[in-house]
């Protein structure tokens, strides 16, 4: 390294440092950053041992990258994929407040107090959400066929199948969940099982997540 053997355990930075492995250059590796609007039936993993297509196999990045959270095997929509480890930590933390939205369909008419309890955060299996950011977007009553209610709903935490379970909890069975935002990436002009690579303006503004307030404030104490 730079002219002398590297001690054990030692940190080395390949951009910054000149490092040989049996006299050849060994390069850095080029930091890359998909996002991907994930379609239905797809895992959210970089691999799979049952041979299943995943998130990576929609993605057609030089290196090896993998998925930055996840979503459901039948959920849809945005999911960013990156060989950045320490931008990847940053986006999953809770206290970095990276919002996500969803557009979530669910089995029967939502209630304004089940809103109410969304909003207000409530209690799972694995402890207590955050508050959301709920809106009622239709409630549908059509003669013929069950009630059903859309709803968008924003986090910033990311529970393992966290939406779902938090519909479950209210007491209704998600018919179907899209997620279309994550922080300030939507998927406007993406089409379903389409992926692009982000603008660098795009991953500053993912860098800086945490230094900006949360979008989401903690509720007044009313139902909403």
């Amino acid at each position: 390294m730079n002219g002398r053997v590297a001690a054990l355990g030692e940190s080395v930075d390949p951009a910054e440092q000149a490092v040989l492995v049996d006299g050849l250059p060994v390069a850095a590796e080029a930091k890359e950053y998909w996002l991907l609007n994930k379609p239905a039936g797809v895992l959210s993993a970089a691999v799979d041992t049952r041979g299943r297509r995943t998130v990576t196999d929609c993605v057609p990045a030089r290196g090896r990258v993998f998925p930055v959270g996840r979503l459901d095997l039948n959920s849809t929509g945005l999911i960013v994929l990156t060989n950045d480890g320490e931008l990847a930590a940053r986006l999953l933390h809770p206290r970095y407040h990276v919002e996500k939205e969803y557009v979530v369909t669910v089995r029967g008419t939502v209630a304004e107090a089940a809103v109410g309890r969304l909003r207000r955060g409530l209690i799972l299996d694995d402890g207590q959400t955050a508050p959301a950011r709920v809106e009622v977007l239709n409630r549908d009553r059509s003669s013929g066929r069950s009630d059903i209610t859309t709803l968008r709903i924003i986090i910033y935490e990311g529970r393992k199948r966290q939406v779902r379970r938090m519909m479950e909890a209210v007491g209704h069975r998600v018919l179907r969940l899209h997620r279309t935002r994550f922080d300030g990436l939507t998927d406007a002009g993406l089409p379903l099982g389409q992926a692009r690579p982000l603008f660098p303006s795009e991953v500053e503004r993912l860098r800086n997540a945490g230094l900006r307030p949360p979008a989401i404030p903690p509720p007044a104490g009313a139902d909403g």
